[in-house]
């Protein structure tokens, strides 16, 4: 019986000792007869030596570019994209294995954090609707993609990393009524036994893009972790633009001309449908993967002629990608694995956090510090101010 069926939404009150039971499909024989529960003896101690980590559902590489800063080591990467492979092999001198399905789970080698963005279509709300016209399945439902989760927990619950790093579309939260992140977390926290943390960031403060995306952090030890705090304000599009794009990204009169009666028609009917036109002042709607289509969701205004898509250039700056990084694909490739990345600067301060908390002794916690101010603005009047109690900022102690 397959235990993403299983876990679908019928059966979504299953116990959770059935994933131990019909977990090991992939284990390769050399390694079946170890226990899938044993904890690494050879974890840095405290960085003594770099973390190792690896990289599923790699895509081209963000993960990794945000972790290797974090002063960890990739042993492991993996992705099916055989045109994301060409992209990660350009940059990271390593070709991705393919498809995790056909990994042994034993043979991946040891590693103390696990990263993926397992892929998101199966539960975004532009893929539930796509699939939803078409009469198809999605989320655990989705054959092709729906069960890459349970993927994910089987290399998890035979490894037992330190930690790791997931990261999927803010709708994972709500889609089905919530009970899609409930079947995920209850796997990771009763089923594999992890603390969870999550969190549903958006990178506007790091690029000048709205995208909301949730993370989810686990530690196999319990351990306190925090999500990183960003600034108000983040950069405009002005910072990642090219001064002279080449005019083929500039739209034709036909393609301007339609996507403009397609606005109008939908704005007729009460709907939210239509292109995205920004200015360099402004920062940009989601990047999709179906970017390299018509360009819709982004399109910059320019003085005097027709409004043009991003070059891919311009796509990894907005997915915070430096300019070293190569581009080695078509332009349709390349906007479909920018819409499909993580953005590397909001990966790489988690990514700090999460080598920093494997890093304290275990035994660390935190002081809450309960601090009474005055404040005469929230008082009844002028010679009797209300006090406020807040939390300080917490300090790290150690248990003795």
């Amino acid at each position: 019986m397959n235990f993403a069926r299983a876990c679908s939404n019928e059966h979504a009150d299953l116990h959770w000792s059935f994933f131990r039971v019909h977990r090991g499909s992939r284990v390769s024989r050399k390694r079946q007869g170890e226990s899938a529960s044993r904890v690494a003896e050879d974890t840095p101690a405290y960085g003594a030596a770099p973390f190792r980590f690896i990289d599923l559902f790699c895509g081209i590489g963000g993960f990794r570019i945000a972790f290797e800063k974090a002063g960890a080591k990739c042993v492991f990467s993996s992705d099916y994209d055989k045109f994301s492979q060409q992209t990660y092999e350009s940059n990271f001198g390593e070709k991705p294995f393919g498809d995790i399905h056909s990994v042994a789970v034993a043979d991946i080698p040891q590693h103390d954090i696990l990263c993926a963005g397992f892929p998101c279509q199966p539960f975004s709300l532009a893929g539930v609707s796509k699939k939803n016209s078409l009469g198809r399945k999605h989320g655990f439902d989705d054959v092709k993609q729906g069960n890459l989760f349970f993927a994910l927990a089987e290399v998890i619950d035979f490894h037992r990393p330190a930690a790791f790093v997931l990261e999927n579309v803010k709708n994972l939260k709500g889609h089905d009524q919530g009970r899609t992140f409930d079947i995920i977390h209850r796997t990771l926290t009763e089923a594999l036994g992890y603390t969870v943390y999550h969190k549903i960031i958006d990178a506007k403060p790091l690029v000048p893009q709205h995208r909301e995306r949730i993370f989810l952090v686990g530690f196999r030890e319990w351990r306190h972790f925090e999500f990183p705090n960003f600034p108000s304000e983040g950069p405009k599009l002005a910072s990642i633009l090219e001064r002279d794009p080449d005019p083929k990204y500039t739209l034709t009169d036909h393609l301007w001309n339609y996507l403009q009666r397609y606005a109008e028609k939908h704005r007729a009917a009460g709907n939210g449908f239509g292109f995205g036109l920004v200015t360099e002042r402004d920062h940009a709607r989601t990047l999709s993967a179906r970017y390299h289509k018509d360009g819709s969701e982004i399109l910059i205004a320019q003085r005097g002629k027709n409004p043009r898509r991003l070059t891919p250039r311009e796509c990894a700056r907005l997915m915070g990608y430096p300019d070293t990084f190569k581009i080695t694909v078509s332009d349709t490739q390349a906007y479909r694995q920018f819409g499909n990345s993580v953005v590397v600067p909001v990966v790489q301060h988690v990514a700090k956090l999460v080598v920093q908390t494997l890093k304290m002794p275990k035994s660390s916690t935190y002081d809450l510090v309960l601090e009474e101010k005055h404040n005469a603005h929230l008082g009844q009047g002028p010679k009797e101010p209300s006090k406020m109690v807040t939390y300080t900022k917490p300090k790290r102690r150690r248990i003795t």
